[in-house]
């Protein structure tokens, strides 16, 4: 795509619609899990739709890319300056692990379901459970996505150690990089690895880079002057169309079973590709025509479900995992309206808790921290966006 003649500058800052996205996103993740556990999935009309709404992941996993791509993106075209590696870290550290540890501690401890020896509380704790075998227990099942979008913050800062010498004239192979990358990623789970038993190597960040390059792209062209796939983000029924198209297509066999079985690696890279296609027409009209008005996922409630999205992701499988005994509800044997009800009340609720006592406490700290310290150049300290929730889930 070549840059026109400038016509809106260059996208930067907090946009609010993001956050009301990642508040959705989260909604979607603990609805397809209801689905699962109430048997709704079967439902011959809809329980297809119910199922593949796991691809809400793909759209975390994209905004990740986007919100820690961008200011690479903006460095390699002289908009800013480096990061200070040592801040980032700090930053990503304080951001997932104290209320990630809060709930594996008490998860493990109080969920009858979820007990298990050392290995399990290890591996839980480090996020390595999609490398060690039967670590994924009850209640938090879903932090497989969270061990993947970690390995993605590790693996960050060396990607744009590798392509620093892009800059300038030569930033415009950046974006071709990103989708030879991504095609050559599907190659991935076609590959014989050697892993333990019940570990799939598909389960790996290799496998996912697509969603993340969705956001990565996204972040590369929102630092550039107004070219033809800004005037199409701007095209926001367009931009909707195509993402529902590629959702709808997901939903089909193309994409697997809807039960949570293993996929065929032909089915598995469909359900990669048309996650891409979806996360980057669904996120396009947010990050490359971000003054158009957004009035739902800018709206008070939205702000708030978003801000309370990882919340909402960490805690909502323990709350979904309490309510069927509570209620005396037997599982996959239906009630999905009224589960899915008390779950999502239940959960934001928490979510809301977390947040106010260990979430927003401890970004605080760090950006006290950070001002003693003086971590990295001035006027880089960290934006609303940027220390928001930016893990996955599912």
């Amino acid at each position: 795509m070549t840059s026109t003649t400038v016509s809106a500058p260059v996208v930067t800052g907090f946009l609010p619609a993001l956050e009301g996205m990642r508040g959705l996103a989260a909604v979607g993740v603990l609805i397809t899990h209801v689905a699962f556990q109430t048997g709704a999935v079967h439902d011959p009309v809809i329980g297809r739709v119910w199922g593949r709404l796991d691809l809400a992941v793909a759209l975390f996993f994209a905004l990740s890319g986007f919100l820690l791509w961008r200011p690479h993106a903006s460095v390699a075209r002289g908009l800013g300056k480096p990061q200070s590696a040592r801040r980032y870290f700090f930053s990503r550290a304080t951001r997932i692990l104290p209320a990630y540890w809060v709930v594996v501690v008490l998860v493990l401890w109080l969920l009858p379901g979820a007990s298990g020896g050392a290995t399990v509380w290890w591996a839980n704790l480090t996020l390595t459970q999609v490398f060690v075998p039967l670590t994924l227990t009850e209640g938090l099942t879903q932090m497989w996505s969270l061990s993947v979008e970690v390995a993605f913050y590790l693996l960050l800062p060396a990607l744009a150690l590798a392509l620093r010498r892009l800059r300038g004239d030569r930033a415009r192979f950046r974006i071709p990089l990103l989708l030879a990358a991504s095609a050559l990623s599907l190659l991935w789970v076609w590959l014989p690895v050697p892993t333990p038993g019940h570990i799939n190597h598909d389960n790996w960040l290799p496998g996912y880079v697509p969603w993340f390059a969705a956001g990565m792209l996204l972040a590369e062209l929102s630092t550039l002057p107004a070219t033809r796939m800004h005037r199409l983000a701007s095209r926001r029924r367009l931009m909707a169309l195509i993402a529902a198209t590629a959702f709808a297509l997901a939903a089909t066999p193309l994409a697997g079973p809807e039960t949570l079985t293993d996929l065929e690696p032909w089915e598995y890279n469909n359900k990669i590709v048309l996650g891409a296609i979806m996360s980057f027409a669904l996120l396009a009209p947010l990050t490359l025509a971000p003054r158009a008005e957004h009035r739902i996922l800018a709206s008070p409630p939205a702000l708030a479900v978003g801000r309370w999205s990882y919340g909402v992701f960490i805690w909502h499988l323990a709350v979904l995992s309490i309510v069927f005994p509570v209620f005396g509800i037997a599982p996959f044997q239906g009630s999905f309206w009224f589960v899915l009800t008390v779950t999502v009340v239940l959960s934001i609720a928490i979510a809301s808790v977390s947040y106010a006592l260990v979430e927003d406490p401890t970004r605080r700290a760090f950006h006290r921290w950070e001002r003693r310290h003086r971590v990295g150049p001035p006027g880089n300290a960290a934006s609303p966006t940027a220390t928001s929730p930016t893990s996955a889930a599912n």
